[in-house]
């Protein structure tokens, strides 16, 4: 499974919504603090793209002497329409500055220093150290997974809903076969619909929502690096699926 650092890299590097709270802005707009696009630096700062005249540069700026605390909250929402589709939030907390220079006309940098980081999503919750999400890396399918879901859902329906035979009959939970694993965290309900709701490259997890509403995590038999691979992976899932 991907490690706390690595699920909380991947939300930063994602296309989620993020909100940066500032102390001493909380009189601004949600959007006002929204930033139009992040990146992390190669130490493991979180650099954050606002217009120049945004109440995030102005405090920033005003605080170039001093430390400016500030929080990143990113929330992650399923692509696709499921039953609770929130899928996690990450909080990455440090301290604010300006970086003139990085960016265009009318857009200003600001760079947060990371103190510390936790992570609240499908795999459960967990702190990261500023060292670890600086080691960490973003999933290489983070770029699109959007997409692929909504690819899934749209074009291949049928071959996602066949997976639930791979569950087994025992609670909802099932082994598959060589090529790979099944978790499931509730119990089977009476022809649940099947939708997928996470891809990474350790596998995909499904929301089967009928009676009763629970996930599946169907493992690939090992890490995908790129969509090549993904494309060999499903087809290995879906295969063992119809047998």
């Amino acid at each position: 499974m991907p490690s706390a650092a690595e699920r909380t890299r991947t939300l930063v590097q994602s296309t989620s919504s993020a909100v940066l709270l500032i102390p001493g802005a909380r009189a601004a707009r949600p959007e006002q603090l929204a930033p139009q696009a992040r990146a992390v630096g190669p130490d493991g700062e979180v650099f954050l793209l606002f217009p120049a005249d945004s109440p995030a540069v102005r405090a920033a700026t005003h605080a170039q002497d001093d430390e400016l605390s500030a929080v990143l909250e990113i929330t992650d929402v399923a692509p696709v329409s499921v039953p609770n589709r929130i899928r996690g939030r990450a909080w990455v907390s440090g301290w604010l500055t300006c970086v003139p220079g990085l960016a265009g006309p009318g857009g200003m940098m600001v760079r947060l220093e990371v103190g510390e980081a936790c992570v609240d999503d499908l795999w459960g919750a967990e702190s990261v150290e500023p060292e670890e999400f600086a080691r960490a890396s973003a999933d290489p399918l983070v770029a699109h997974e959007t997409e692929l879901l909504q690819h899934l859902h749209s074009a291949h329906s049928e071959q996602v809903q066949g997976l639930s035979g791979l569950l087994g009959d025992r609670n909802g939970m099932g082994v598959l076969p060589a090529e790979g694993r099944a978790r499931s965290d509730g119990a089977w309900a009476n022809g649940p619909r099947a939708v997928p709701l996470a891809l990474d490259r350790f596998g995909l997890r499904v929301r089967f929502a009928g009676e009763r509403c629970f996930d599946a995590r169907f493992d690939f038999p090992t890490p995908v690096r790129d969509i090549t691979e993904l494309r060999r992976a499903m087809h290995t899932l879906f295969e063992a699926a119809s047998h």
